[in-house]
């Protein structure tokens, strides 16, 4: 990797200075690019549409909380804070800085639904650019927790961080990619602030790189397991893997500005032409017909749909389990109701009653719910069930419902993930609002 990345930069330096036009080619497209996958990696829905509208034109449409479009916004501004920062070459890391770009990416104060350590659902209030007030840790992929730096002995650790970096740069003996990459390791491993820290762990990677006359990398939605993946194998005293992770990155965005100097096209194929062949596959070739209700096309939404659509809503909702002494899913098609604490075993129920190689019957309505029963602590003896979301399937289309939200697709467009996540939110909060209803009442 590192022979392939020193001849792309070698590449890249060569063709430099790049012309006006190319410039703004390039500038636009990673700023969109950053701007959209570093904030939908922390769970922000605007679409690249919506990102590219609100960014360039300043307007918006769709669904969204006023917070998602000012974070957006903000993040913008923090790109433009560390290309300013990186532009003075001798000016060093400053712990002020790394406080700045939370406090602006964060906008402002606010409450956030926050876990004790002993299970409980609580609040918390986040105070922008401030050091964290509690512990924070993260469950990894084998169900282990790993805790981040204590907040005793997060101002020490940032200061020695950034004595480390500023040190390391004057004495050049990592690549500018190394350098980089394991800054965010280093910063990643304290996780200094109650919020906002993947996004600023991605800011500071893209200062170096700045400051190094490199450009952006872009850590892509698409790939997020492969980037928690190899943080985790830092965990596990592997940093290499996450400097490779970082050079494989960067390795992308050099090829695309070699491209974009030359003449080429640079718009990013990979996403739309990995989506028609998964249609190809799954639904075969239509030649420009309505692609109709069949067994083919609903099995194609159950799989990348449902099936997403249930575990990310297990994933978020379960939650809730502690607090109740009874916890359950409900999941109603139209000719029966199955319920459980386990949403897959559900669908498999739905599965296993339409028989082998059936999914859902046409003119199926699938419900899905979660109900919960008595208040743990304090107790309460209590019941009730979130709303229902709708999935309906019609003749040349399936609809989703849920409460006053609506969306209607053709059987070759998939409900996107983004969608998923303002569905599963909204219940999530719809679930906290009777919860405090019930105990304050």
């Amino acid at each position: 990797m590192n022979n392939q990345l020193e001849r792309l930069i070698s590449e890249y330096r060569s063709l430099q200075p790049f012309n006006e036009d190319c410039k703004k080619k390039l500038e636009k497209k990673f700023r969109l690019e950053f701007n959209y996958n570093s904030n939908h990696l922390e769970g922000n829905t605007l679409t690249y549409g919506e990102t590219e509208l609100l960014l360039l034109f300043d307007q918006t449409k769709g669904n969204h909380e006023l917070r998602e479009l000012e974070e957006m916004k903000a993040h913008d501004v923090a790109l433009m804070m560390i290309k300013s920062e990186a532009a003075e070459k001798d000016k060093p890391l400053t712990e002020k800085f790394i406080k700045d770009l939370n406090q602006t990416i964060l906008v402002r104060d606010f409450w956030k639904d926050a876990v004790t350590q002993d299970g409980q659902s609580t609040r918390r209030e986040i105070q922008v650019g401030e050091y964290k007030k509690y512990p924070n840790s993260v469950i990894q992929s084998n169900g282990e927790i790993f805790e981040y730096a204590s907040p005793q002995e997060t101002p020490m650790l940032i200061g020695d961080l950034v004595k480390w970096y500023n040190e390391e740069a004057d004495k050049k003996e990592f690549s500018t990619v190394e350098l980089a990459a394991i800054l965010h390791y280093r910063y990643i491993r304290i996780h200094p602030f109650d919020d906002g820290n993947g996004r600023v762990a991605r800011l500071l990677v893209n200062y170096v790189l700045y400051k190094n006359d490199l450009p952006p990398i872009i850590i892509k939605t698409a790939e997020k397991k492969e980037y928690l993946r190899a943080l985790q194998q830092a965990d596990a005293g592997d940093l290499r893997a996450f400097v490779n992770y970082i050079m494989q990155q960067s390795a992308w965005s050099l090829d695309l500005s070699v491209k974009a100097a030359k003449g080429e096209e640079i718009e990013d194929q990979d996403d739309w032409e990995k989506q028609l062949s998964l249609l190809k596959k799954g639904l075969g070739k239509k030649d420009d017909k309505v692609l109709n209700k069949s067994e083919e096309s609903l099995e194609y939404i159950y799989k990348n749909v449902i099936e997403i659509f249930c575990n990310n809503y297990d994933k978020k909702i379960s939650k809730y389990n502690n607090l109740f002494m009874s916890f359950s899913y409900t999941i109603s098609i139209s000719n029966g109701t199955y319920s459980g604490n386990n949403i897959l075993k559900c669908l498999d129920n739905i599965y296993k009653k339409k028989g082998e190689g059936k999914y859902i019957a046409i003119g199926d309505v699938i419900i899905i719910e979660s109900a919960f029963r008595d208040l743990i602590k304090p107790y309460m003896t209590t019941s009730f069930k979130s709303g229902q979301v709708i999935f309906s399937f019609l003749e040349n289309t399936y609809m989703v419902d849920y409460m006053k939200y609506r969306r209607v697709y053709s059987y070759d467009e998939l409900l996107t993930e983004e969608e998923m996540n303002f569905i599963i939110s909204n219940i999530g909060k719809e679930l906290l609002q009777k919860i405090e209803n019930i105990v304050n009442s």
